[in-house]
């Protein structure tokens, strides 16, 4: 089977802390968000944070 071809993103693989996966799951199920949106938007505030700080 072929990987996909990803146009406007980029694969990445990472771990998360076990006591989070839970209710990171349950985030996406209850908002109806893909996990992958759900991380887009973290990171996004996550850089945000750091800008301000180191800006």
């Amino acid at each position: 089977m072929a990987e996909p071809k990803y146009v406007n993103r980029t694969r990445f693989v990472s771990s998360l802390d076990n006591q989070l996966v839970e209710p990171f799951n349950n985030l996406s199920k209850q908002t109806r968000i893909t996990k992958t949106r759900l991380l887009d938007e973290a990171i996004e505030d996550l850089l945000k944070k750091y800008e301000k700080k180191n800006g």
